[in-house]
């Protein structure tokens, strides 16, 4: 007798239906699956069995089973197809009566209890379950609050393989669960640092301002205990709440990797990812055998901050430059070929030497000029290009911290932010793929810019004396754009511009920092 189900793949972010085609006949006890399955899909066929036992469902009479796991030539990885082998076993032996079998989706791995244990990987597939019309999917329990936030298909938690059955056959009830995304987003972000901790540093709270105003990379420099990482870890806090679009690409790529937690599973932060200066290339852009995302992918629509720059290997940061351009990774393999997002805004910081104080006025540096060369040049040319802000944070006056001011509230600067992205949300609403200052095309920066003559000439002048590249050229129009939606104004000013060269403080010809 024939059964057939579905199940899901991940390919790379996404997924892909597989059919599950289960035929069983009397006979000698064997049971063969095919389909390009890995090792762990093959071992279904010992696991299978005990865990049927184990809720009394075993077969009463000896079957040879096949299982077709389809299309064919593509990989199945993982215990995830052992539920939907087990129903589709019970489907064709008669334990389950239900007809309409083929419009279910079920997804889980199944311990020798029986027990119906979590996978990774269940949005997309919910997603694409979804898409191909369905009737409902059956999942884990542990993940139902990730698969309940897809809208359009029953989502229906089971714990044991006894609960599937009986759901299946009529005999249980299991209400569908639903998730709004709004509520769960609604609820994030109440227990982020607050920038009102920082005291001093005004010019570096700018900086970063403009830099989440923007879209903008941004990269401080200053000796240890500046307030570099504290400053860092509070820039969750002003940025803009993600949209219901952004959160679910967003945990799409995190569900794939294993890393969802918010919301039982759901993304419902930006993320902010730091990873240790010691993570490999592979661990930054993603890839491996069996390819996964990397930290760019996962802080995809976050920020990606990367503590102690110079430290990380040169190899490493080079991988950067082209996500950082292209807003994803392409990685090859001679199966296939996938593509993780990765627009997210780099965040950076570095001590000038290897000493740290080299250009501190309080600290006499230790290093000699070859070593400092050496230090800095870990950091290339290329990369420094493309990020669009690099600020000194020079060290605060400790004898003056008791008596300062606390400084802003994130809240206040979050609704400046807030403001000037609403700005240039309305200002690209006609472009698409692009959302800030930071991604728009260098063709249109003429345009949004909004030159007069005076404006113009002092852009010479500037690139003149600076003697930038082209890329930092546009950087610099980037982040003068930024400006003055910061302060609502409709055109660039020269004060503007200015001030953007101001913040291309690796390029300027006083920089205390760089030998």
């Amino acid at each position: 007798m024939l059964a057939k189900c579905y199940s899901g793949a991940i390919n790379g972010v996404d997924a892909r239906m597989v059919e599950i085609e289960v035929y069983s006949q009397i006979g000698t006890s064997q049971f063969a699956i095919v389909g390009l399955p890995d090792t762990a899909v093959k071992e279904a066929k010992d696991r299978i069995p005990k865990a049927l036992k184990s809720q009394g469902l075993a077969l009463k009479k000896e079957y040879d089973v096949t299982v077709n796991l389809a299309p064919a030539d593509v990989r199945k990885e993982g215990s995830i197809y052992d539920l939907p082998i087990a129903v589709g076993l019970l489907g064709a032996s008669g334990q389950i009566r239900n007809r309409h079998l083929d419009e279910y989706g079920l997804i889980g791995e199944l311990a020798l209890s029986g027990e119906v244990r979590a996978a990774h990987g269940i949005l997309p597939m919910v997603m694409e379950m979804r898409r191909v019309g369905l009737r409902a999917v059956i999942v884990p329990v542990e993940n139902v609050e990730e698969a309940s936030v897809v809208s359009g298909i029953d989502v229906i938690p089971v714990r044991v393989l006894q609960e599937a059955v009986q759901y299946l056959n009529g005999e249980l009830t299991i209400e569908p669960r639903h998730t709004d995304i709004g509520d769960l987003i609604a609820g994030g972000g109440s227990s982020l640092d607050d920038f009102a901790d920082v005291k001093g540093q005004d010019t570096a709270k700018q900086a970063i301002e403009v830099a989440v105003a923007g879209g903008h990379n941004i990269l401080m420099i200053g000796s240890p205990g500046s307030g570099k990482t504290m400053l860092a870890r509070r820039i969750p806090s002003i940025l803009p709440p993600l949209t219901v679009e952004e959160a679910l690409e967003v945990s799409r790529i995190h569900s794939v990797a294993g890393e969802a937690k918010g919301g039982g599973g759901f993304v419902t932060e930006r993320p902010f990812r730091a990873p240790h200066h010691t993570v490999s290339s592979i661990g930054l852009l993603g890839g491996g055998t069996h390819p996964v995302p990397g930290e760019v992918s996962l802080a995809h629509r976050g920020v990606l901050f990367l503590d102690e720059f110079a430290e990380f290997p040169r190899q490493a940061l080079e991988v950067l430059r082209q996500p950082l351009e292209d807003g994803h990774v392409g990685v090859s393999r001679a199966a296939a070929a996938f593509d993780f997002p990765s627009k997210f805004m780099l965040v950076a910081a570095m001590n000038p030497c290897p000493c740290g104080y080299h250009g501190d006025p309080n600290h006499d540096c230790r290093c000699r000029t070859n070593a400092i060369v050496k230090y800095q040049s870990r950091v290339s040319g290329p990369l420094l290009d493309r990020i669009d802000i690099q600020v000194e944070v020079p060290p605060v006056d400790v004898k003056r911290l008791p008596t300062m001011d606390p400084g802003e509230s994130s809240a206040t600067i979050r609704e400046r932010v807030l403001k000037a992205r609403a700005i240039q949300a309305e200002r690209y609403r006609n472009l698409p793929g692009v959302h800030t200052n930071a991604d728009v095309r260098s063709r249109d920066l003429d345009r949004v810019c909004l030159f007069t003559a005076k404006e113009r000439e002092c852009l010479i002048r500037t690139i003149e004396r600076m003697k930038i590249s082209a890329r930092a050229y546009d950087k610099v129009l980037r982040v003068a754009r930024t400006l003055a939606d910061l302060d609502g104004s409709e055109a660039v000013r020269e004060s503007d511009i200015l001030a953007a060269v101001t913040y291309r403080k690796l390029d300027s010809e006083d920089n205390a920092f760089w030998v």
